[in-house]
């Protein structure tokens, strides 16, 4: 631990940033006590929220994450390392700005969701896998598959909730379901790093939760469906 605060100390010294020893003897023993947190239930939950996140929001994901281990407020394994680089954050961040308009447009989100889909759930496989990275391949392929379904299931529960909303007129129910997902998102990624037994249970919550939302609004739309087909079909009689 020793030589821990000392390289901390010689690295802020090389920003020009002047601290007491005292000081940076605090911010390693910090750094460890949330470094001790990664025990396997923490990757675990930290896989899982990722790969869950992913399919809503992937780029906020991306930058959050990032954000908490380039800021020091939460240690990222090494296979998520390449998260804090300025590089990735600064595209994450143009992306998510991107996102978070396109995201309330009626309609529209449903396009720019339809798109992503390519991206998210590949991505959110890669990023639970990279939790473990390669000293564990094993764990790392668990943890990938983990979270690739994870992200289908959650993109598969925000595209049928999206579609749902759109078939009303007014936009206020559109943008409700963007800022609760936004707040999904921070409060799963908070809760994986902070309580990661307390995650555990709200992700199976969650799941069954969504099992329940996909077999209502699948019934819904494929009764809309009928009735918009019904009535192309009397339009055409009428016509002919």
């Amino acid at each position: 631990m020793d030589a821990l605060w000392l390289q901390i100390v010689q690295w802020l010294h090389s920003i020009g940033m002047h601290v007491d020893a005292g000081t940076a003897r605090e911010v390693a023993e910090g750094a460890r006590h949330v470094t001790e947190k990664l025990d396997m239930p923490g990757m675990l939950a930290l896989a899982a929220a990722l790969g869950w996140a992913s399919g809503f929001r992937l780029y906020a994901v991306v930058f959050l994450v990032g954000g908490m281990g380039a800021l020091g407020w939460f240690p990222l394994p090494a296979g998520l390392a390449v998260l804090q680089n300025p590089v990735v954050l600064a595209v994450a961040g143009f992306m998510l700005l991107v996102e978070f308009f396109a995201d309330k447009v009626p309609w529209f989100d449903s396009v720019w969701d339809s798109v992503n889909a390519f991206i998210r759930v590949p991505a959110g496989a890669m990023l639970a896998a990279g939790v473990f990275g390669a000293d564990n391949a094993s764990m790392a392929v668990a943890a990938g598959l983990l979270g690739g379904t994870l992200s289908a299931t959650s993109l598969a529960t925000k595209m049928t909730t999206r579609a749902a909303a759109n078939t009303s007129p007014e936009p206020f129910s559109n943008w409700g379901l963007s800022f609760l997902e936004d707040g999904l998102v921070v409060g799963t990624v908070w809760l994986a790093t902070q309580h990661p037994v307390a995650f555990g249970f709200a992700l199976v919550f969650a799941i069954i939760l969504s099992v329940i939302v996909l077999i209502v609004l699948f019934k819904f739309l494929r009764a809309v469906w009928r009735r918009v087909s019904g009535l192309f079909s009397d339009s055409e009689r009428k016509v002919v």
